[in-house]
């Protein structure tokens, strides 16, 4: 693992694990607009004729669950142990895996979709683009992708968890235009972006795009 950013963010998340867990936990109860991506997202995937699907960037695992009671076959991959521990434990029906978005151990066309849900924030500006052509590169042709992620134009810098614990982490805020032009760049064609909560400080966004072929 070379790159800092990737030690720094895997270090922090495995000190903050529990408590990360607990502030996602019933998230989406609350989040109308995140559960209806999600269904849309499963209904796609079913669509392209079904298959294996990348949670990448899974956490402690709800959102692989939500996929997984949504009828889409979804598996967990988390850069963090402690957080593949934590899903492990939460959902032991469920497989999750330990692996980086930059290097995923997937072979090519191997995952019907492809998941990122809020997970590409900690991703710099320039290893964004590699990310993305592994997703395309695991994702079988015609494939659907969606990516969720904080709107915006800064870099927010977090030295302390959820549990008080020191961490070192940056989230970076992007406006979807500057997305979805990497994706562009990576071969994916771009379906759908919607804007979540857009009058609230810090803004979401996904966007729906779908890989070559």
């Amino acid at each position: 693992m070379p790159d800092r950013w990737l030690s720094d963010t895997r270090s922090s998340y495995d000190a903050d694990a529990p408590g990360y867990a607990e502030k996602v936990s019933g998230l989406l109860d609350g989040r109308p607009y995140l559960r209806a991506s999600l269904t849309l997202f499963a209904e796609l995937v079913r669509a392209a004729g079904g298959g294996p699907v990348a949670d990448v960037g899974c956490g402690p695992g709800y959102v692989t669950r939500y996929l997984n009671d949504a009828g889409v076959d979804a598996f967990g991959i988390d850069l963090s142990p402690e957080m593949v521990t934590l899903a492990r434990e939460s959902y032991p029906g469920l497989r999750f895996e330990i692996g980086t978005m930059t290097d995923l151990d997937l072979e090519d066309g191997s995952v019907v979709g492809v998941l990122a849900f809020w997970s590409v924030i900690h991703v710099p500006d320039d290893a964004v683009p590699g990310v993305f052509e592994e997703f395309r590169r695991v994702l079988r042709p015609g494939g659907p992708l969606l990516v969720g992620f904080h709107v915006g134009d800064e870099i927010q810098h977090t030295s302390e968890g959820y549990t008080g614990r020191p961490i070192n982490v940056d989230s970076y805020h992007r406006p979807p235009g500057r997305i979805a032009g990497w994706l562009r760049d990576a071969g994916f064609m771009i379906e759908a972006e919607l804007v979540l909560q857009p009058d609230e400080e810090v803004p979401g966004a996904v966007v729906f795009a779908r890989g070559p072929g």
